[in-house]
């Protein structure tokens, strides 16, 4: 008998018909001989609801507030679906993240999960309930709600996954799978039927909205199968897994497996800093200390003494870097501080990469031979990317797709 845990994200369970329909196929794997363990997001956009509906009250909500207020979308989808399979004969029961035994760091917005006690799901598989738990949520130190940051409901489906020692974890979506590129920009984006945690760590990181990069995470460590594919059809979607386990020869066939984007990007440049050492220390120190997670950053060359930094970092997290730089400028000594929100991050990802050498120049030819000015560029061992102007994003990423052939494949 396999265990299985199968997570739906808010498109899933956006409605009461949806919520019929995800009981069904939950019930369906339940009728295969498996016992089921099942995370769920909060219904729709019932997420960014809360969020507005908190910002018509104060700009600066409590953390600890709202998570209490946040985690109530999660618990609406659990209690509903509940019901649903219910109401169709069979046996379940709906747990919080707390109640699920998920104990999260004292961090409130973004905890970390730090151990899953998972006795109270066992328990209630045994007695052969389907067992379904809120996603994005757990219980801190101090016996408060903890949510998990954008996309936590993922990690809730990977953590549990391995920490049961699961069979599989399949990931629901409104989409078959994960694609070359988002087909809502490309048409012709092609569905990639296997890749590996190493590719599916660096699209999610650069933008990619499929997964949430900490699940990928925890599913390489602990080596889960993971299958995403969509809600509303039967077909097979796209597994992630182990390098080792996608043939030599897609792996020596593909430079390049997908181009991902991200248009959450703000770019802050310091200009004239005083060139002597220990200035990256302090600003970036300054800013691992409010947990503002700097991107990419590159540093001029000393000219009169001086250089400018510039770096890239979340739209969520724009005040905050804006106050803390403008601070830091003054006491640093430098001549100005630029804030350019117009910027967006076009990236290549594709294990490929290792045995093909140019990727990085056939990226650059293809944006230069289309007007594109690159601002900024990073590297990895798998990956390419560059900040540019976000209106030229489209642009970019439909001729990236074209020019490394991702619309062959």
């Amino acid at each position: 008998m396999a265990l299985i845990v199968m997570k739906f994200g808010g498109s899933s369970v956006a409605d009461s018909e949806k919520i019929k329909h995800v009981a069904g196929k939950i019930i369906a794997r339940k009728k295969g001989g498996n016992k089921i363990v099942v995370v769920v997001s909060a219904p729709g956009d019932m997420t960014d609801d809360l969020i507005t509906m908190s910002e018509k009250i104060t700009a600066e909500p409590n953390p600890r507030e709202m998570d209490m207020l946040l985690s109530t979308g999660e618990q609406v989808s659990i209690s509903l679906l509940a019901m649903a399979i219910q109401s169709m004969g069979h046996s379940a029961v709906a747990l919080t993240g707390p109640q699920a035994g998920i104990l999260t760091d004292s961090e409130h917005l973004k905890a970390r999960v730090e151990k899953i006690v998972p006795k109270k799901i066992f328990s209630f598989l045994e007695k052969n309930n389907i067992v379904i738990v809120a996603g994005f949520q757990g219980l801190n130190p101090n016996d408060d709600i903890a949510t998990l940051g954008r996309g936590g409901s993922d990690l809730t489906a990977v953590a549990l996954a391995a920490q049961m020692q699961a069979n599989i974890c399949e990931i629901y979506t409104d989409v078959e799978g994960v694609f070359t590129t988002d087909p809502r920009v490309v048409k012709d984006a092609k569905k990639i039927e296997t890749i590996s945690y190493e590719e599916m760590l660096e699209m999610a990181g650069s933008g990619a909205q499929v997964m949430q990069a900490r699940s990928i995470e925890v599913a390489k460590k602990y080596g889960i199968e993971i299958h995403v594919r969509s809600t509303f059809s039967e077909k097979e979607g796209t597994f992630i897994v182990s390098e080792d386990k996608i043939g030599r020869k897609q792996m020596e066939a593909l430079m390049v497996s997908a181009v991902t984007f991200d248009k959450n990007q703000v770019k802050f440049s310091l200009i004239d800093l005083p060139d002597i050492p220990g200035m990256a220390a302090k600003i970036f120190g300054s800013l691992a200390k409010l947990g503002i997670n700097v991107d990419m950053i590159i540093q001029s060359a000393a000219l009169d003494k001086k250089n400018d930094i510039s770096f890239t970092v979340s739209k969520a997290d724009l005040k905050k870097t804006q106050m803390k730089i403008d601070q830091l400028a003054k006491e640093l000594k430098a001549h100005s501080v630029v804030c350019d929100e117009h910027v967006a991050k076009v990236s290549v990802v594709g294990i490929g990469m290792k045995s093909h050498a140019g990727v990085a120049s056939k990226m650059f030819e293809i944006l230069a031979k289309n007007g594109i000015n690159i601002e900024m560029i990073s590297t990895s061992e798998i990956k390419v990317s560059c900040v540019i102007d976000e209106v030229d994003l489209n642009k970019a990423v439909s001729e990236l797709h074209k020019g490394f052939k991702l619309n062959k494949k």
